[in-house]
């Protein structure tokens, strides 16, 4: 999977839990917001050892 493809994955999920968010369902967003976190500190971290 390319930079550009996992940037849009998180971009999706932060704009996903947004709109769950604005429309009442906390739980979804919170998940959503939580997955897209852990999935770009994970990228980072490998970025970081992979150099």
């Amino acid at each position: 999977m390319s930079d550009f493809n996992k940037d849009i994955v998180i971009g999706l999920m932060f704009i996903i839990g947004v709109w769950c968010f604005i429309s009442g369902q906390f739980i979804v967003s919170t998940v959503l917001f939580g997955a897209a976190a852990i999935y770009s500190n994970i990228l980072m971290v490998r970025a970081r050892f992979k150099n």
